[in-house]
């Protein structure tokens, strides 16, 4: 207890004083990013390549640092390249080797790039790393903090050994202001930086600047080693006077649309509606020049643009130019987000019957079904007046003035959509011809709609779609749509009731591999085909009753007795008209007692038949379609008859979706089993009845041998007279016990065809697919009809780059099918990917509003001389696929002449001269004005940028020979000198 209680026991805590300090550990977290990033000792690459800095990868990564509670960001960027092996690097390798930075310094095979960081322009490094604050609104200003960060870095390249160039940014990001330094084995660069908002008087020309760069230099050395200069002057041109881009103006107030970019039923408009080129800028650059060779000064200048070397031209474009297609696919790919049903839009139900609110009483209702009428067959010439008989009904209850389309575009479009409304035949082929055209465009043009699951570009839903979207954009926005669409639906019903097939929609089941309104369409028409059929059937066995009657009449007027017929003859001795009413719609789905009654009745017959004589030994077939080769009955021997049967039930993909639902509900127990497998036989049963109706004393073996001849299996042997027979017998699985085959074929029996139950209810289903049409909303119309929009738009791009050729379109294409058909094949693709492609479409046609605005300003078509033609559209096709495109013969050749006229036009224009239509030819002698005193005809240039170097020693003369650079920049309202200074720290 007492050594506890000692006061010298206790363990006292000890500061220690030698713990690093914040800025300590700010300069070894420079230090540690530095190690991961492997920038530690020297490095070794390939000398730069001319151009390089344009055509090759720059990458760059970042990560974050603190001081204190400061945060910095710090990035590496660099040139990506291959580093040469030790093996080479021992070859190449000198003793005292500079850094990579100082050597590129020097280097003049990348001066004035047209796409790099401002520091890569600035001093034509490939590699460095940036420290800057990591808020984009903090900003090092003070010049205590600057030599502080200065300092770290400082400390940092001494300690690792890094040869890469390390900046610090400071003052506001906006002024893009750098400070740093690069440090090597007994040398170092430093890296400086002026920013002024005016440019000093006396720093105005070369001379001024020359005086600058000497004085900084400090060279012992008389005379100074000459300074190599090079020197780029830029002109900016802004306004192109006659030379405007090619595209129409809209007309708005055009009935149809006009003639905006070609605009006309069926056709999506295409261009832009501003020149999407902004302004030309023309580089002249003096790229190897002494200090003596040339003179710059207040009083006099050398640097004339038409005496330049070298011509180089870029473009900028204008931001997001407003162009027709896209406009059009933007405004019809809003609707998609819209919530507003087609009632909501109109004012009222816009489908509903008039005579329903009319006829309230039941009792007519019931006289109306009962009451047999006359069924009006009007002809196809009078259709386009009874197209508009519903749509008169309301257009009582809305005004002229409300109706958000106008007659005549409404009729116009109609008859665009059903040329056979108006009874001209050749009309309607001059469509399906044209659209026709349109999908022949491309020879892929049918994989693209399988791709894009769209339609057909001839078909009527391709039509609709470029249809709605018209009159989204010029009629009525979203009203016009719903009302165009009832108008649709309105065609749809009547041409129902009057059996007239849908046009511009192939014949048979809906193809699945169109969208689902094409589908329902093709489903209704394959309803009206199955109405139409049994309609005319109908109507032909009662005009043939009808003449045969009239026959007898004639055979009984001259004496021969008329024997009167049973109560069903007489019957048919009514008019078609009357007897189409009469008889029961679905006289053709009889039912089972029915059925019963007549498989007594023929029984019955065949049993008075044997008994009188046994002619007949069985009833009499039925729906033949023709005989099937050479089989035969196995137990008669007759031949065997293919029969007449229905054809399976057209099914939509959302119909098939159902019924697999249905289907998987029911399990996998067997009782389950068996009733999906029941499900599945209707149309197998229908065939086993049809065909023992066509083939009497007919057995299961007969119908498997014709339906599934795999399941007959056929073997040869020898009988008791030594003959080679052939005996067959079932397969094995229409073997197995309660096999749905076996019971199908017991509970079939010989019913025709013509008097079986339908497979496929066209009426109902009729029915159904109206409902849906008329329960769509605008938007779900915009969706499943934007498929076909995106179809058509990208087969417009694709016909109007053919005419220009540019490869960049092509590639974005390219992209856009492959996106597109793994977007749209699902059945809600995501709205953000499609607004993504339809950005690029839109880029497309800003691309190509771009070349064709080039080649309105360059005259291409106005070249007559084929080589200088062909160099034009070589310089604008480089002009959208490059940053920079250099002027082959600078202003001397045709190109540059253009560039020239273009230029002094211009400065004609503001200067108020008369603009000349023949120009002197530039670089003649009395062009350059500039020493005697008069104003030039080529514009005073925008930008100026000069860069100096030089090799001398610093800071004495013993030193060593080491690369010094500086970068000028004179703008209107700028001036930026940016220099690196090495010296040799050897000895100092």
């Amino acid at each position: 207890m007492a050594a506890d209680s000692d006061p010298e026991s206790e363990v006292f805590e000890i500061t220690d004083f030698t713990t690093a300090s914040e800025w300590e550990r700010f300069v070894s977290r420079i230090e540690e990013v530095l190690n991961n990033w492997k920038l530690i000792g020297s490095t070794a690459r390939n000398p730069l390549e001319k151009g390089e800095f344009t055509s090759g990868v720059w990458e760059e990564k970042s990560d974050e640092i603190s001081f204190a509670d400061y945060k910095f960001s710090i990035t590496h960027h660099y040139l990506k390249q291959e580093y040469l092996t030790d093996k080479e690097i021992k070859e190449e390798s000198e003793e005292d080797a500079l850094p990579e930075a100082m050597q590129d310094m020097l280097s003049m095979s990348n001066d004035f790039p047209p796409r790099a960081h401002c520091l890569v322009r600035w001093y034509g490094l490939r590699e460095f790393v940036i420290i800057a604050p990591a808020a984009s609104n903090d900003a090092v200003i003070s010049e205590s903090k600057c030599n502080i960060l200065l300092s770290s870095i400082s400390i940092a390249l001494g300690n690792t050994g890094c040869q890469v160039t390390l900046f610090v940014q400071i003052q506001q990001k906006s002024r893009r202001m750098y400070v740093g330094a690069c440090e090597g084995p007994g040398v170092r660069t430093d890296f400086e930086m002026v920013h002024l908002r005016k440019v000093p008087n006396q720093y105005n020309h070369l001379s001024g600047l020359l005086d600058i760069f000497k004085s900084k230099i400090g060279c012992p050395l008389t005379p100074l080693p000459p300074i190599s200069v090079a020197i780029r002057f830029t002109y900016v041109l802004q306004d192109w006077q006659q030379y405007s881009w090619p595209q129409q103006p809209p007309d708005f107030d055009a009935l149809v649309g006009g003639e905006v970019g070609g605009l006309e039923f069926g056709k999506l408009p295409f261009g832009a509606c501003e020149d999407p080129i902004s302004e030309l800028h023309l580089a002249t650059t003096w790229p190897h020049l002494t200090e003596g060779i040339i003179v710059d000064n207040d009083v006099y200048s050398d640097l004339d643009a038409l005496q330049a070397p070298q011509w180089s031209v870029r473009v900028r474009k204008a931001d997001n130019p407003q162009c027709l297609l896209g406009d059009f696919l933007t405004e019809f790919f809003k609707l998609c987000r819209r919530k507003e049903s087609t009632d909501e839009l109109l004012g009222r139900s816009a489908f509903e019957d008039e005579t329903k609110a009319e006829n309230t009483d039941i009792s007519q209702a019931l006289q109306k079904l009962t009451e047999p009428t006359t069924v009006h067959m009007p002809r196809l010439s009078t259709m386009s007046s009874m197209v508009h008989s519903a749509r008169k009904r309301m257009h009582r209850h809305r005004r002229v003035e409300e109706s958000p389309i106008n007659n005549e575009v409404l009729n116009s479009i109609l008859i665009f959509l059903f040329p056979d409304a108006t009874g001209d035949v050749s009309n309607a082929k001059r469509s399906t011809s044209r659209g026709s055209n349109i999908a022949t465009f491309e020879e892929e043009s049918y994989n693209l709609y399988c791709q894009f699951k769209s339609a057909p570009s001839d078909s009527l839903t391709y039509k609709l779609a470029l249809c709605l979207c018209m009159v989204n954009f010029y009629h009525g926005g979203m009203r016009g749509v719903a009302h165009l669409w009832q108008e649709f639906v309105l065609e749809m019903r009547y041409r129902l009731e009057n059996n007239y097939l849908i046009p511009g929609l192939a014949t048979g089941a809906p193809d699945l591999k169109c969208c689902l309104l094409h589908q329902k369409l093709q489903m209704l028409n394959c309803c009206i085909e199955r109405k139409k059929a049994r309609d005319d059937g109908r109507r032909q066995s009662a005009e043939n009753a009808l003449g045969d009657c009239m026959e007898r009449k004639v055979s009984n007027s001259k004496g021969t007795p008329e024997y009167p017929n049973n109560k069903g003859e007489t019957s048919q001795q009514k008019s078609w008209d009357s007897w189409s009413d009469s008889e029961d719609e679905f006289f053709e789905c009889l039912s089972d007692t029915e059925e019963l009654q007549d498989s007594d009745m023929k029984e019955g017959a065949t049993k008075g038949e044997e008994k009188d004589g046994g002619k007949k030994d069985k009833w009499r077939p039925e729906g033949r379609l023709h005989q099937h080769g050479n089989l035969t009955l196995l137990r008669t021997g007759d031949p065997l008859y293919i029969p007449v049967t229905q054809e399976p039930a057209p099914m939509t993909e959302d119909l098939l979706e159902e019924q697999s639902e249905v289907l998987a509900k029911l399990g996998t127990s067997a009782e389950g089993a068996h009733l999906r497998a029941r499900m599945q036989s209707a149309c197998l049963l229908s065939d086993m009845e049809s065909f023992k109706a066509a083939n009497p004393g007919c057995c299961l073996e007969d119908f498997v041998r014709w339906y599934s001849p795999r399941d007959y299996i056929e073997e040869e042997f020898t009988d008791e007279t030594g003959d080679k027979v052939l005996r067959g017998e079932l397969s094995a699985r229409m073997k197995i016990p309660g096999n749905m085959w076996v019971e199908a074929w017991e509970t079939a029996k010989p019913i025709p065809v013509r008097r079986q139950r339908r497979l496929f209810d066209d009426t109902r289903e009729a029915e159904k697919v109206l409902h849906y049409l008329v329960g769509l909303k605008p938007a779900d119309l915009t969706q499943h009809l934007l498929p076909c929009i995106l179809h058509a738009a990208l087969l417009k791009v694709k016909e109007e780059e053919s005419m220009e050729d540019i490869p960049s379109v092509r590639k974005i294409i390219q992209h856009i099918i492959a996106h597109a058909s793994k977007l749209l094949r699902y059945s809600n693709p995501d709205i953000k990917k499609l607004e993504e492609i339809i950005g690029q479409i839109i880029a497309s046609e800003a691309i190509i509003a771009r070349s064709r605005s080039l080649q309105a300003k360059f005259g291409i078509k106005k070249c007559e001389k084929e080589e200088e033609r062909e160099e034009l559209e070589r310089f604008v096709s480089q002009l959208l696929e490059q940053p920079e495109v250099p002027v082959i013969g600078a202003g001397r050749g045709p190109t540059g002449s253009i560039i020239y006229k273009l230029f002094v036009n211009a400065q004609r224009a503001a200067t108020l001269t008369p603009i000349d239509d023949e120009l002197r030819k530039p670089g003649s002698s009395d062009e350059h004005r500039s020493s005697s005193g008069t104003v030039s005809e080529f514009p005073p240039p925008t930008g100026r940028e000069i860069i100096l170097r030089t090799s001398v020693p610093r800071p004495a003369p013993y030193s060593k020979s080491l690369p010094q650079r500086m970068y000028c920049v004179m703008l209107k309202d700028e001036f930026r000198l940016a220099g690196a200074f090495s010296s040799d720290t050897s000895f100092f």
